[in-house]
């Protein structure tokens, strides 16, 4: 199954796509946001581009697994996408996965103050690639 990932900024959104297997996810690219309207219009018409089974949306929590204010905005637009879209949509805990994306680049000698908007596109990888391994059946020894 062809999975989209979502990495959601007011600014920035960031995605990532999977194998048509749903093994594998790897960046996409990053857009600057407008409105949710145009987000929305974006994301469906890659969605269609590249025949998406499913949407990944990180979704912001608190440390103690909460949902707060940030994770009520991200309902909101993760409602509005399906809607847009027509395809199911799951929503994954992004806790930390801007800071891990920063490290990584970082390490690979990326300078994030030349290319911001790496660090999105990076960000949706892991999240998806989260949801794609919590799928996958456990190897057996």
């Amino acid at each position: 199954m062809k999975a989209l990932g979502i990495d959601f900024g007011e600014r920035r959104i960031g995605l990532a796509i999977s194998d048509p297997e749903g093994r594998f996810a790897v960046p996409l690219l990053t857009f600057e946001r407008t409105t949710d309207r145009q987000a929305a219009g974006k994301i469906a018409a890659i969605s269609r581009a590249e025949r998406i089974e499913l949407l990944v949306l990180g979704e912001p929590r608190n440390l103690d697994g909460t949902a707060g204010e940030a994770a009520e905005r991200i309902g909101r637009f993760g409602r509005r996408l399906s809607a847009a879209t027509g395809l199911a949509l799951e929503r994954v805990d992004e806790a930390l996965t801007s800071v891990t994306a920063a490290q990584r680049l970082r390490q690979a000698g990326v300078d994030l103050r030349k290319n911001p908007g790496r660090i999105d596109a990076i960000a949706a990888q892991i999240l998806l690639q989260e949801l794609l391994d919590s799928r996958q059946p456990e190897a057996t020894q």
